[in-house]
C-alpha cells in the first residue's frame, strides 16, 4: 500500500502563514488540495483497478470554517474526489493501524525519523510491529508524472500562452525599476484564470543577470542595460517556465545583438532536438547546445583555447560562460520529478525547458565589449514523436520582433 501525507501549512512568522501548496505526489494521485490530510491506497488484487482509496481529511466544521474559509469535508471526499472511504483525520490513530496491519510492503516518502508533524506521530504509532519493508514512493511515481497526458499538456499550454503574452506585453513598455516590472508580471500572471506566479521570478538588469538565481529584484534599470526575466504563471497547479532577455531601451546595441543572436541560435537548435524519434536525452541536448554555443561565440572573438585550468567546470571557459544545464523537466513543479534522470531518452509527453545562457564575467579573458552582459532564452517544450510543441511561443524572442514592440 501507499501512504501519502499532505503538505503542512508553512508559517512566515508567528501566526502569519504562506499560501498553502499541496505536496505534488499527493496532489497528482488524489487531486485533493487541503492540509491535514492523509491518503492510503491499498492494492487488493492483481487487476489495474484492484485497489481501495482511503482519504483521511477534516470533517466539516462551521465554526472553524468561519475563521479559515470552507473546506471539503468527508462527503465531498467521496463524491468529488472519488475516495472509496473518507475518514476523519482526527481518528487517524484509531483507524490507521487496521488499514496497514496486513501490508506486505508500504510505499511512502514519510520519514519515520525526521517529521514531527501530528500525521507522522500517528503513522509511527500505527506502524506494524512486524518487519514490514518500506520503499520510497518517488522512484515509482516519477515515471508516471514525467509523461504528461493530453489534459496536462493542454493545461500547461494555457499557462504558457498567457505567461508568454504577459512577458511580450512587458517588453512593450519602458521600466525604471526591477520591482515595477516584477509587480506588473505578478498581476499579468493572474489573467485568464491563472493563479499567479509559478515561482519567485528573476528580474535582473545589467550585470545582475549574471547571477543565475538573482531574486532581489529591487534595483534601478538603466536604459543601456539588458533586462533578464525568468518568470512564468501557474494554471491548475501546473507551471510554465520562461526566460527572456531584452534591451531596456527597446533597441539592441551591436554587442547585445551579437551575443543574444548567438544564444538564440543554440536555443532554436536545442528545441529541434526535443523529438522522440531522435532518441536524445536532456544531457545529450546539453552537450550539443554547448558545442553550438562555442561555435557561435568563437565567431564573436571568444577564444576557448585561453584560460585552461582557470575557469569553470572542467577548467574551460565554457563552464564559466554557461554554468547551468540546458534544461529540466517541468509539470506540477518548476524542477519537476526530482531524481528522474536527465540521461534518459526523451519520450513523447515529456515536458522540459530548453534554456541556454551566456554570462560574461568582467575579466580580460573575454572580449571587452561583451563583459558584464548576460543572456538567457528559455522556453517550455512538450516532446512529441516527430515534432515538439513550444508551450510558450507567445513570448517574443526574435530580435526584429522585440525591437518592433516599441
Amino acid at each position: 500500500m501507499a501512504v501519502l501525507p499532505s503538505a503542512e501549512i508553512k508559517y512566515r512568522s508567528g501566526a502569519v502563514f504562506y499560501p498553502f501548496r499541496q505536496e505534488s505526489n499527493f496532489l497528482y494521485l488524489t487531486g485533493f488540495s487541503e492540509p491535514n490530510s492523509l491518503a492510503v491506497i491499498r492494492k487488493t488484487g492483481p487487476g489495474m483497478g484492484d485497489y481501495t482509496f482511503h482519504l483521511f481529511c477534516r470533517p466539516k466544521d462551521p465554526y472553524a470554517e468561519q475563521w479559515s474559509g470552507p473546506w471539503s469535508g468527508l462527503q465531498a471526499a467521496e463524491d468529488v474526489f472519488n475516495a472509496d472511504e473518507a475518514c476523519d483525520i482526527n481518528q487517524l490513530t484509531a483507524l490507521l493501524p487496521s488499514l496497514i496491519r496486513d501490508a506486505t510492503v508500504i510505499v511512502t516518502d514519510f520519514s519515520t525519523s525526521e517529521s514531527k508533524s501530528p500525521l507522522m506521530a500517528a503513522f509511527r504509532t500505527s506502524f506494524p510491529t512486524k518487519n514490514t519493508p518500506i520503499t520510497p514512493l518517488t522512484p515509482l511515481i516519477n515515471p508516471l508524472r514525467a509523461i504528461k497526458s493530453p489534459a496536462e499538456i493542454a493545461v500547461m499550454r494555457h499557462a504558457g500562452m498567457v505567461s508568454g503574452r504577459a512577458i511580450t506585453q512587458a517588453m512593450r513598455r519602458p521600466w525604471s525599476t526591477e520591482k515595477d516590472l516584477e509587480s506588473y508580471l505578478s498581476y499579468a500572471f493572474t489573467q485568464h484564470n491563472l493563479s499567479g506566479p509559478a515561482y519567485v521570478p528573476v528580474v535582473a538588469g545589467g550585470r545582475r543577470g549574471c547571477m543565475i538565481h538573482y531574486v532581489h529584484n529591487n534595483a534601478l534599470l538603466e536604459q543601456d542595460e539588458m533586462i533578464l526575466v525568468d518568470a512564468g504563471g501557474e494554471y491548475g497547479w501546473y507551471i510554465t517556465d520562461i526566460t527572456r532577455t531584452w534591451p531596456a531601451s527597446g533597441k539592441f546595441s551591436a554587442a547585445q545583438r551579437d551575443l543574444y543572436s548567438a544564444v538564440l541560435v543554440a536555443q532554436r537548435e536545442g528545441i529541434k532536438m526535443c523529438r522522440e524519434q531522435l532518441g536524445m536525452s536532456l544531457d545529450e541536448i546539453h552537450r550539443a547546445t554547448e558545442a553550438i554555443l562555442e561555435t557561435e561565440l568563437e565567431k564573436l572573438g571568444f577564444d576557448f583555447g585561453l584560460g585552461k585550468g582557470m575557469f569553470g567546470k572542467g577548467g574551460d571557459l565554457m563552464g564559466t560562460l554557461f554554468p547551468h544545464h540546458v534544461g529540466h523537466y517541468i509539470g506540477l513543479d518548476v524542477h519537476d520529478v526530482p531524481g528522474y534522470p536527465r540521461s534518459l531518452p526523451l519520450r513523447a509527453g515529456h515536458c522540459v525547458t530548453i534554456e541556454p545562457g551566456v554570462y560574461v564575467p568582467n575579466d580580460e579573458a573575454f572580449p571587452k565589449h561583451f563583459r558584464g552582459l548576460a543572456v538567457r532564452i528559455e522556453d517550455s517544450v512538450c516532446v512529441g514523436e516527430n515534432e515538439c510543441i513550444v508551450l510558450t511561443a507567445e513570448a517574443a524572442k526574435e530580435v526584429e520582433d522585440i525591437e518592433a514592440l516599441r
